[in-house]
């Protein structure tokens, strides 16, 4: 959440902090703004709503020193006096995160005399840097000692009109990078920001602060002790953050998930066996130990979680636990140092991920593994185990596939521990990596439905509510359906086990409330079909997703769409492709703005 551009270098960085912006808009866009040292001292520029207002306001801006931000509103309504950049005196900060004890220090600075012009808790650290560097005028200095008063998760940018030349950073808990470049050093929240000047990434430590200049890059740990951070040459190419010939990244990224998929799977694509070795160095000794397992995530990674529960326990014979990463840290459980604890996320810097991962670790779990498409993440970096998915970067606030590249790491996962367990035969292996193996074409097919699910989204313009339905491991498909489409379309939606639908839900059921069924040939298919029946016996409209055998037959209110094959337990993967595509043209017919949906941001570093 918020995003962070900052340059030191020798000409004017303007558009390259507008360029920056651009690419992390994703990460929030209630507001954006910049702050660069000028002839007349700091010079800020601030607009409610996209980069490109911003842009139009500062095309007269020039310097070779700035710090930038794109907002998702945290502390205060968005707004103009709520934007950053925030300026104290001569400094000007940008921050990403939360200040825990803003309040408190909200209450000192205004009782030593400085005046707050914002709701945020950004501006009580710019007043802070401010009253630390009239005892501590070198800015490198006054914002280590700054840094030692917050508390919280933070991400910020200084600069000070006193100091041309010299941009100052911090990290403790939110994502910060930085770019070293030929004609200067720079700093972001996302390494796609800098691809425009850099493919030299240094990856900063919690704690870590660091000074920018045009010629050097100074980093110490939060004791003030000097420390050598690595040289990292960013994989990610420019193109892979362009649109190209998409209407949007969602619709992109929808169509990248065969190449996604295949990518993730390039590790077993042309082995006629699984080995624990994928997961890690160590992952034979740590799995070959688990006795449960423990999976932690949020949101649409939690949904892969619930999926990956039925294979886990059906295929491996562990049993397995899937938690809310916000709501587990909150609660007293009973830690076992001999369960594999999972940590699913796709950006690897989700706060409450992150946070649940640390708990279970300082609990005596040991037994950790990362499943994350940013292999310089926090929960990669502290896991034992790791296993990096591979989509490539991710624009569209809903994740599509993240999604599904979770889904096959899981489920090599499963077959990974079925093996060493010794519960897999060769028989059953082959098998399993043949599908694996085909599952990019498969979902290639899939896509091709996209005509007639566009038509079906159609019916779903004036509807304010929907109801998803599915089955065993089919379920959590449902809840994911449900999610897409209630974030980008803002249709109420909501998913049930179809079971369950007589147990309150089909209450709800009219003409009004569409129905949306995932229904699989699988061993619960019959029951499902019970299940549809009591929906069409009150008058509801369904829309059924079924597999080309399922039998399942069109009738006046029953509209269903075959799937061009029947996929067996990978069938969860597939299935959640044509609901990726019903929530984005639904988005369209409603005219919503698909990839930066109302008060949402992709990456949430905030509790």
């Amino acid at each position: 959440m918020c995003g962070i551009v900052a340059a030191a270098a020798g000409n004017n960085i303007v558009p390259v902090l507008i360029e920056g912006l651009k690419k992390l808009e994703y990460r929030g866009y209630d507001s954006a703004g910049l702050a660069v040292i000028g002839g007349a001292g700091v010079e800020r520029v601030r607009s409610v709503g996209r980069v490109a207002e911003l842009e139009a306001l500062s095309a007269s801006t020039h310097s070779p020193t700035g710090i930038a931000h794109t907002r998702w509103a945290t502390h205060g309504a968005p707004s103009e006096r709520n934007a950053h950049p925030h300026i104290s005196g001569n400094i000007a900060v940008v921050h990403n995160g939360i200040i825990e004890n803003y309040e408190v220090l909200r209450e000192e600075l205004s009782a030593k005399g400085y005046a707050f012009t914002s709701d945020t808790d950004t501006e009580s650290i710019a007043h802070l840097v401010e009253e630390t560097l009239k005892l501590e005028p070198d800015l490198f200095k006054a914002v280590q000692q700054a840094a030692r008063l917050l508390v919280g998760a933070y991400a910020i940018a200084v600069i000070d009109r006193r100091q041309p030349g010299k941009v100052v950073v911090a990290r403790e808990g939110s994502p910060l990078l930085l770019g070293k470049g030929e004609g200067g050093n720079y700093a972001a929240s996302d390494a796609s920001a800098l691809l425009q000047v850099t493919r030299n990434m240094i990856y900063l430590e919690n704690g870590d602060i660091a000074e920018l200049t045009p010629e050097s890059i100074r980093i110490v740990q939060a004791d003030g002790e000097s420390v050598v951070r690595p040289v990292n040459v960013s994989q990610l190419s420019a193109d892979a953050v362009e649109l190209g010939k998409f209407r949007h990244y969602m619709q992109k990224e929808i169509f990248e998930q065969p190449d996604a998929l295949a990518n993730t799977l390039e590790l077993v694509g042309g082995s006629k066996t699984i080995q624990p070795g994928i997961f890690g160095g160590e992952a034979a000794g740590v799995l070959a130990g688990a006795r449960s397992i423990l999976i932690l995530a949020c949101g649409t990674s939690y949904h892969s979680g619930l999926t990956a529960r039925y294979w886990l326990e059906a295929i491996s014979g562990l049993p397995c636990t899937v938690e809310i990463a916000s709501e587990y840290r909150y609660r007293t459980s009973v830690p076992d140092p001999d369960q594999l604890v999972v940590a699913v996320s796709q950006s690897g810097e989700t706060a409450d991920t992150l946070a649940a991962l640390r708990h279970a670790k300082s609990l005596g779990q040991l037994r950790t593994l990362a499943i994350c498409n940013v292999p310089e993440s926090a929960i990669v970096r502290e896991s034992a185990l790791r296993f990096i998915t591979r989509a490539g970067p991710e624009i569209g606030v809903a994740s599509t596939k993240a999604f599904t590249t979770q889904l096959a790491a899981l489920f090599l996962l499963t077959l990974v521990l079925a093996k060493v367990r010794g519960r897999l035969t060769a028989e059953s292996e082959s098998a399993y990596l043949e599908s694996l193996r085909h599952l990019p074409v498969a979902v290639n097919k899939v896509l091709e439905l996209e005509p007639e699910i566009e038509a079906w989204a159609q019916h779903f313009a004036n509807k304010h509510h929907a109801l998803f339905l599915g089955r065993g491991r089919h379920y959590p498909i449902a809840l994911e359906g449900a999610l897409k489409l209630k974030e980008i379309s803002y249709i109420h939606a909501e998913a049930y086990p179809a079971g369950e639908l007589k147990h309150g839900p089909l209450a709800l059921v009219d003409r009004e409330m569409p129905v949306i069924s995932v229904a699989p040939n699988d061993t619960l298919l019959e029951k499902l079909k019970s299940n549809l029946q009591e929906v069409k016996a009150r008058g509801g409209e369904l829309y059924v997703f079924a597999d080309a055998d399922s039998e399942i037959p069109e009738s006046a209110g029953v509209h269903i769409l075959r799937l061009p094959e029947h996929y067996g337990e990978l069938s969860p993967i597939l299935h959640v492709v044509p609901l990726q595509l019903l929530s984005y043209h639904a988005a369209l017919v409603k005219g919503t703005d698909v990839d930066k949906p109302r008060n949402l941001a992709k990456s949430v570093t905030v509790e």
